[in-house]
């Protein structure tokens, strides 16, 4: 074998020792690519101070039939949190990523209340910040909505911040790319149900 072969060899055998050694240290999963969809549905947006965001939010959730997904910071806007909490009670299978430091450390934090109410939360605690603003309803159907923006889930984006969120409505594929970063980013969190220190998922 030529000297330049074996240096080949000897640098292959390294990276697949390395990736292995990433694996088994838990290392995170390469970042997806970045994709396009159609331009198919509606587009809103909606801006604050002016715009009742809350109000856009919590009616797109009040209308889900099947699913709604929700990745969170901050969370401490009572209407959104009553409409996650309906939509639980007429039986939408409800989700909610949160944040893990802003949910234990930040005392009107909304999110203990719908863990104990029986909503199924789950706390990031892989990431500096779990700083996503997304909802995601009924992924596998024409009607298909995805929510995100700049807008936390609080009183002070509402009331006293500049933020935005885009509405993107009837465009499953958009919805369902947000759906499966849930997917990803849920894997790698912890349930919880309330309590002051979550547990391990299984």
């Amino acid at each position: 074998m030529s000297p330049r072969r074996c240096r080949r060899l000897r640098a292959t055998v390294a990276g697949l020792v390395a990736g292995a050694a990433l694996a088994l240290a838990g290392a995170p999963p390469p970042a997806q690519a970045a994709r396009a969809f159609p331009a198919v549905g509606t587009i809103e947006v909606a801006f604050t101070p002016g715009d009742r965001v809350d109000a856009r939010i919590a009616a797109a959730i009040d209308g889900a039939e099947r699913e709604v997904l929700v990745l969170a910071y901050s969370f401490t806007q009572p209407t959104i949190a009553r409409a996650l909490a309906a939509a639980h009670g007429r039986g939408v299978v409800v989700q909610l990523l949160a944040d893990r430091g802003q949910t234990l450390e930040l005392p009107q934090s909304a999110v203990p209340a719908l863990a104990r109410a029986g909503v199924p939360v789950w706390l990031d605690r892989d990431h500096g910040a779990a700083h996503n603003k997304v909802v995601v309803i009924d992924a596998d159907t024409p009607q298909a909505t995805a929510i995100t923006g700049s807008y936390n889930f609080t009183v002070a984006a509402q009331a006293r911040n500049a933020e935005n969120i885009v509405i993107l409505r009837d465009n499953p594929e958009a919805a369902r790319a947000y759906r499966d970063y849930f997917r990803r980013q849920q894997a790698r969190a912890a349930r919880w149900n309330g309590d002051e220190v979550p547990t391990r998922a299984r």
